[in-house]
């Protein structure tokens, strides 16, 4: 009986001494690994170009950022645009647009990010645009991530209206203008 009893306490403290040390290697390794933060200005590229790029007038855009910095950062919901310096609110989201519901984009440095942006969807309230202004979304909603960035203009002035659509960012630039160019 000693003996399975010394063996049993053996295998004991062998089992606790593994258990330990593996506590210990994820604590340390789960330290260790970076925290991917919200994209921001700082490390983003952003460009718009009309769909289709031949078309003459510029209602549908495709708007891509790509990651110009050195980690990945994620890009969450989808971008905050207004379209000239007198807009009172933020363009709406198409809500079916999400392609993959409450998960955010990781963005890896050089890879590209895209949503769709219907300027203008009727004849109601038109108005000129000569600026296209975008914000980012932080984690929490309502947040934001960084300051508003200023997009280069794909034509000299956008004929916009209360018809304004944008989709949620998504690396396939098809899907995001699958959103809009019917519209």
């Amino acid at each position: 009986m000693k003996m399975k009893s010394l063996a049993g306490r053996r295998v004991a403290v062998a089992a606790g001494l593994v258990l330990a040390l593996g506590c210990g290697v994820s604590v340390q390794a789960s330290a260790t690994v970076p925290k991917t933060e919200a994209c921001s200005q700082k490390v983003l590229e952003v460009s718009a170009v009309k769909e289709p790029v031949n078309s003459r007038d510029a209602r549908h855009l495709l708007l891509t950022v790509q990651n110009a910095g050195e980690k990945a950062c994620i890009l969450y919901r989808y971008p905050l645009v207004r379209l000239g310096a007198d807009a009172r609110t933020t363009v709406p989201v198409i809500k079916e647009s999400d392609p993959d519901p409450g998960v955010p984009v990781t963005l890896a440095p050089g890879r590209e990010a895209y949503a769709a942006l219907l300027v203008s969807g009727g004849a109601r309230d038109e108005y000129e645009a000569k600026s296209i202004t975008l914000g980012l979304q932080g984690r929490k909603p309502g947040s934001t991530a960084g300051k508003p960035i200023d997009v280069p203009m794909p034509a000299d002035t956008l004929y916009a209206d209360d018809g304004q659509l944008v989709t949620y960012w998504t690396t396939a630039s098809g899907l995001a203008l699958d959103f809009i160019m019917s519209k």
